[in-house]
C-alpha cells in the first residue's frame, strides 16, 4: 500500500495537533493552585510526583512500601509533603549528583 506524501503530512498534522490538546488538558496545574499545608508545606500527588522524579507509579509504589518515601492518604488518594519529597530527592539522589561532579571535571 502506497501513501503520498501530502495524505501522509496531512494525517501527521492531524495527530500532532491531537497530541497537542490532550497536553493542554493533561498539563499539572500551576503551583499557586496546589494544596498548602498550615505549616506551608505543598501536598504533591502521584501525578506531581511521577512528573517531577521521571519515575512511573508503580516506582512511587515501591518507594512507598519500602518506606524511603513518606505519604498520607487523604480520601483515598496518596499525598506527599514537599519537605519529605526534598529530603528523599537529597538521600537517593545525591550519589547521581556526585557521579555527575566528578564526570563533569
Amino acid at each position: 500500500m502506497y501513501i503520498d506524501k501530502e495524505h501522509f503530512d496531512g494525517w501527521m498534522r492531524r495527530i500532532m495537533e491531537r497530541f497537542d490538546k490532550l497536553e493542554k488538558m493533561h498539563s499539572p496545574a500551576p503551583v499557586q493552585n496546589r494544596t498548602l499545608l498550615p505549616d506551608g508545606d505543598m501536598l504533591l500527588d502521584n501525578f506531581d510526583l511521577c512528573q517531577m522524579l521521571n519515575v512511573s507509579k508503580r516506582t512511587l509504589q515501591r518507594y512507598r512500601s519500602s518506606c524511603e518515601l513518606p505519604f498520607q492518604m487523604i480520601y483515598h488518594k496518596t499525598y506527599y509533603k514537599e519537605s519529605d519529597v526534598i529530603r528523599f530527592i537529597e538521600k537517593h539522589f545525591s550519589s547521581f549528583r556526585n557521579m555527575n561532579k566528578k564526570g563533569n571535571k
